[in-house]
């Protein structure tokens, strides 16, 4: 067994343990610091609205069939982007069939239109006249942008009917919403620090994000739901249950991310570096950050949310309780829980393992420490055996017949 697998095994069982709902506190400021850069990036900077939102000048270039090409598509893009114009620092230059390339800015003057018109024709060669231009309105970005707020209306709403009727639990349908509004805040504060144009791929790509963290969230959600069903039965508390529900569910959501972040990288590092085409580098980057920041919201955030939220609730505390009676009860008698050795137990663990007769979660014992060791590991934990002063010799008093004393009822007869 690896040693990755090894310790998702260990996770599972509880034999190890990872604090995150002690350490909630941590995980509430690391993500703290992401809003705030995230806020700050947002009013600084601001988001690059495409010209889909603002609207733009669009040109339509006739080409022969053997030159309306993507290497075509780039050396214009390239050029119009070196003009110098500010409306221009980032082209959406597409091919149009079989012949013919269309170049869309954001507004600009008439001269600056004329610099792009000159840069295109000097880039491609054709004559001005197989150029057309034409302004594009806002108005489709804009009704895209209101149904994409509908939408996630919509969808968070159900999310919170969804989450209390299946887990009965409306803290819970909390923790989710907050756990996706982290989720959406953080992906549109890189958009605005990246300078990444916000276009119509960008609005699937975060409307996608929002089903994977909820997934992801649901997933732990359940565990958490499966380890607290009877606290006073399992001898535990509430916290240390879901806590160790996220352990449990480590491994799959460290899994379940990293096999659907290496295909959206790779999407995103072709669209970005290779091909520059900002329909897949917007998509992939919404895809990308927040499918990292959802894994990182449903382990760190969500589950710490709903256990600070279910700390007041009457069992919870009881359970609380009897925790610390039985942990006050241990501490009294730390000798009550002391594991039963057996012959056939293997020595040591590295040499068990390493000649593969150690099964796993099989008890391992550990061969005695001296004298003085155990001394030294004794005090302070209880009872402490006294050391012998000596070989023990044969009592004087053995052979001599030793006084009898009967019982009270039978003296009494005599």
């Amino acid at each position: 067994m690896g040693k990755f697998s090894r310790l998702g095994n260990d996770l599972y069982n509880g034999k190890r343990s990872i604090d995150f709902i002690g350490r909630r506190w941590t995980w509430y400021a690391v993500s703290g610091v992401l809003l705030l850069v995230s806020l700050l990036g947002l009013g600084v900077k601001g988001l690059d609205m495409g010209i889909e939102f603002v609207g733009g000048a669009e040109y339509k270039v006739s080409l022969p069939a053997d030159e309306a090409t993507q290497e075509t598509a780039d050396e214009v893009r390239d050029a119009v982007a070196a003009t110098g114009i500010d409306a221009a620092q980032q082209p959406v230059v597409t091919t149009s069939g079989d012949s013919g390339l269309i170049v869309q800015v954001k507004p600009v003057t008439t001269g600056e239109s004329k610099r792009i018109k000159d840069t295109i024709v000097e880039t491609t060669g054709v004559d001005p006249g197989e150029i057309s231009v034409q302004e594009i309105g806002p108005s489709w970005g804009q009704e895209i942008a209101k149904r994409s707020a509908i939408g996630l209306a919509v969808f968070l709403v159900l999310v919170v009917l969804f989450i209390w009727a299946y887990f009965r639990e409306w803290k819970m349908s909390v923790a989710a919403i907050v756990a996706l509004l982290h989720d959406i805040l953080i992906t549109i504060g890189v958009y605005a620090l990246s300078g990444f144009e916000v276009t119509p791929a960008t609005v699937t790509g975060l409307l996608t994000i929002l089903g994977f963290s909820l997934y992801d969230t649901v997933v732990v959600f359940d565990k958490v739901r499966e380890n607290t069903r009877n606290l006073a039965e399992s001898r535990t508390t509430y916290a240390k249950a879901a806590n160790l529900a996220v352990n449990q569910t480590l491994v799959r959501s460290i899994n379940t991310s990293i096999v659907a972040l290496i295909p959206v990288g790779a999407i995103l590092y072709v669209g970005a570096v290779q091909l520059g085409a900002s329909t897949l580098k917007d998509l992939a980057l919404a895809l990308f950050v927040g499918m990292a920041v959802g894994a990182y919201s449903s382990i760190f955030i969500a589950t710490p949310l709903v256990v600070q939220l279910k700390a007041n609730e009457t069992y919870v505390q009881q359970a609380e309780k009897r925790d610390r009676a039985r942990l006050k009860a241990l501490a009294a008698d730390p000798y009550a829980t002391v594991p039963v050795f057996t012959d056939d137990m293997p020595v040591r663990e590295d040499d068990a393992e390493a000649e593969g007769d150690l099964e796993e979660g099989a008890p391992v014992s550990q061969p005695p420490a001296p004298a003085q060791q155990r001394s030294a590991d004794a005090a302070n934990r209880g009872r402490i055996a006294p050391q012998a002063r000596g070989p023990v010799k044969e009592s004087r008093s053995a052979g001599r017949q030793q006084p009898s004393r009967q019982s009270k009822s039978k003296r009494e007869k005599k």
